[in-house]
């Protein structure tokens, strides 16, 4: 078999210039299809020919390639590979661009070199699946636009040129962020604003965004390989709307492996994370405290400060000069690789309380398990209270499931009863847009019994908060038996709540009653089989397929104005290329999921589980996937311990949701000045989303689109 080596795209461009001719794209022909690559092999050089050109352009690659193949395989610069024809790291390495390099010195030293010589830097959208192997990009500033009370992110992709660290490594760079001010002097505030994660793939595919240290954090480089950051910015209601500036600098450094402060195990970090917050604890809060009380504990906290720092983890800055750390920045600081960040906040505020309710299970049992928390210990609530608070930063709401025989499902929204405080707290939260109310009593005690769930109802029902209630007892019942016992669970509730929403999923009608001569006729005569007692029909979009004009069936069914819905989910299904949340899919595709809500009309979403993985019983225990579900089905967010942070840890995929929900508000926007129709047609003239087999696979549409809605609706 011929040997396979991939060039570098920018190589052909340079000779295309040198022979006068504008190249068409290259891509590689693997089904990853990265549009930088054109695969080499000692026989040919061929084009991905399952990418359409015009003939002109096909005319143009043809030459230059029949012109490269006559030239001195020398010319052409390739990557090496490590441990292969010279391609170890211990003199240095590059993929490219080798005449930028003439001037280094061996063993390389990065406090004497420009950081633009030692690294390639690039930015890419959030929707790009950015893998070890991606190319080098042009280097860009940042330019984003941002409504209020809108999270918008961007990726920074970093591909060491040559090595000068050891032990495997590349080399190390340290990301140090600025403050986003604009010209009246507002600002968005590094750690609390910006924030950035590192990238780390699960199965191979990118998708843990795991928290970098801010203001400044450092990074591992592997030879011959990018590693990538996500960069978000959250921009409060109350942000004053104008142009904000800000900058990223890039730095290499030089690494000492045998130093305390980065040798420190898991224990060691733990124990400094613990002293350091004991220290936070102490002097916060001070509200409203003596001032002799707050005297003692900022004494009790500056004991415990020295300590921490004259222990040996430090004791290398120990004596250190503070005006040589002054000088030893600013000569970093004149090597580093500056990157422009700029945002537009724009005058629209992104409602506080999402326009489209999206419920979203999380797995008690989950956390119990990897946690070691016992049900309904103190342990136990302040676990799910601060998965709760996270997630809510989303624009889901969250509720916690159990399943029971049958596909019956146990769901709440707070694991407190209605007669708590924080539970007003919670369903009075302007970020809930919806809430699940238990059939039964969430942690056994005295109360238990048939009245629970009634004299639970009675006291919600004189909250404001009411009208955001629903209850989900039975996930995707299958036959008349299972049918009949929703029914009757429904009928007994709306006997002394008859405003009670019910909601249901389901994708078929029972199958040992047909409703209808065809399976898709049933499905859709659900609502007339379990009507009054079902107000939320949730059906799944793998019913569809990819035929939405039978949306239009569906919804003739329903009886809006005796305020039923429709809702949508997915799970397993649909599969790829429809929109769905697997790992792998494409980004566009995690975000198209709300793309089709909003074309399909849906009142509602549900999902049935974020951190539904393998059961294991240490938190810091390897992520695994459920057998039997696709990848990433079931799984939004991992649990942070697994990656030595005490936070849980989003995936790519949820920050995609996030960004698909905020997709919405601005349709929504768009609709309230020029209608609905005009809204979807949208989607459609820019090139967004057509169907659930035809939607954009690259960035560009979207910011257009965005754009536009700025533009008409400012």
């Amino acid at each position: 078999m011929a040997e396979r080596r991939a060039t570098p795209v920018r190589e052909y461009w340079k000779i295309a210039e040198t022979a006068d001719r504008q190249p068409a794209p290259f891509y590689r022909d693997s089904p990853s299809r990265d549009p930088n690559l054109v695969v080499v092999t000692s026989q040919r050089i061929t084009l991905g020919r399952d990418y359409d050109l015009d003939d002109r352009r096909q005319s143009q690659t043809d030459a230059i390639l029949a012109d490269l193949l006559h030239r001195n395989p020398q010319d052409v610069a390739v990557p090496p590979v490590e441990g292969v024809a010279g391609g170890g790291t211990s003199y240095g390495w590059n993929d490219g661009d080798t005449h930028d390099l003439n001037h280094l010195k061996w063993p390389i030293d990065p406090t004497e070199i420009p950081t633009r010589d030692l690294v390639h830097v690039w930015c890419m959208p959030s929707t790009a699946n950015v893998g070890s192997q991606e190319m080098p990009r042009h280097f860009e500033p940042i330019n984003l636009l941002a409504a209020r009370n809108e999270r918008e992110s961007v990726q920074l992709a970093i591909r060491p040129k040559v090595s000068w660290g050891g032990s495997g490594v590349a080399g190390t760079v340290q990301v140090q962020c600025s403050d986003l001010c604009s010209p009246s002097g507002d600002r968005l505030i590094v750690g609390k604003s910006l924030l950035l994660r590192r990238v780390v793939p699960i199965l191979g595919v990118p998708d843990a965004l795991v928290p970098l240290n801010l203001p400044v954090g450092q990074i591992n480089l592997f030879p011959g390989e990018t590693s990538t950051l996500w960069i978000s910015v959250d921009v409060p209601s109350a942000q004053p709307p104008g142009q904000y500036e800000g900058e990223i600098l890039i730095t290499a450094i030089k690494t000492d492996a045998g130093s305390p402060a980065q040798s420190l195990n898991k224990v060691e970090k733990h124990q400094l994370y613990k002293e350091l917050k004991g220290c936070l604890d102490i002097v916060d809060p001070i509200d409203g405290t003596p001032l002799d009380e707050v005297v003692e504990r900022l004494k009790s906290t500056t004991i415990s400060l020295r300590r921490i720092l004259l222990s040996p983890s430090f004791s290398e800055f120990s004596s250190e000069n503070e005006s040589a750390d002054v000088m030893e920045e600013d000569a970093i600081s004149s090597l580093s690789l500056r990157l422009k960040l700029n945002l537009t906040v724009w005058e629209f505020v992104l409602p506080e309380t999402p326009s489209l309710p999206a419920v979203f299970g999380v797995s008690d049992t989950v956390i119990e398990d990897r946690f070691g928390v016992k049900h309904g210990t103190d342990e136990w609530y302040e676990a799910l209270d601060k998965h709760f608070k996270w997630l809510l930063q989303y624009r889901i709401s969250p509720y916690f499931c159990k399943w029971a025989d049958g596909m019956r499902v146990l769901t709440y929204t707070c694991p407190w009863p209605a007669d708590h405080p924080k539970s007003d707290e919670y369903f009075s939260d302007p970020r809930l847009a919806a809430y699940a109310v238990p059939y039964k009593q969430v942690v056994s005690g005295s109360d238990a019994g048939k009245d629970f769930l009634q004299k639970q109802v009675e006291i919600l029902r004189t909250k404001n908060h009411w009208r955001k209630a629903y209850l989900y007892l039975w996930d995707e019942p299958l036959n008349l038996e299972q049918y009949d016992s929703l029914r009757n669970m429904a009928s007994d509730i709306r006997a002394y709540a008859p405003d009670a929403r019910i909601l249901t999923t389901y994708y078929c009608g029972p199958n040992d009653a047909p409703l209808a001569p065809t399976p898709f006729e049933a499905f859709v005569k659900v609502p007339c089989f379990l009507r009054p007692h079902n107000q939320i029909y949730c059906t799944s979009e793998w019913v569809l397929g990819n035929r939405e004009d039978l949306v239009k069936d569906i919804t003739a069914e329903l009886q809006p104005e005796n305020g039923e819905e429709w809702w949508t989910y997915v799970c397993m299904g649909p599969a790829d290329p429809h929109p769905n949340w697997h790992l792998g899919m494409r980004g566009t595709q995690h975000r198209a999921v709300m793309w089709r809500v909003w074309k399909e009309g849906g009142t509602g979403f549900l999902y049935w589980g974020a951190n539904c993985y393998e059961k294991a019983t240490v938190a810091s225990a390897e992520i695994k996937f459920r057998h039997g579900l696709p990848p990433g089905d079931g799984v939004l967010y991992y649990p942070g311990e697994a990656f030595s942070t005490n936070e849980p840890v989003a995936s790519l995929r949820l920050e995609r949701i996030l960004s698909g929900l905020q997709d919405i508000e601005y349709l929504r926007l768009y609709a309230s000045r020029y209608g609905r129709d005009e809204a979807t047609a949208l989607l459609d003239r820019m090139g967004v989303y057509f169907g659930p087999e035809r939607y954009t696979h690259e960035h560009m549409p979207i910011d257009a689109m965005r754009g536009q809605i700025f533009n008409s609706c400012r």
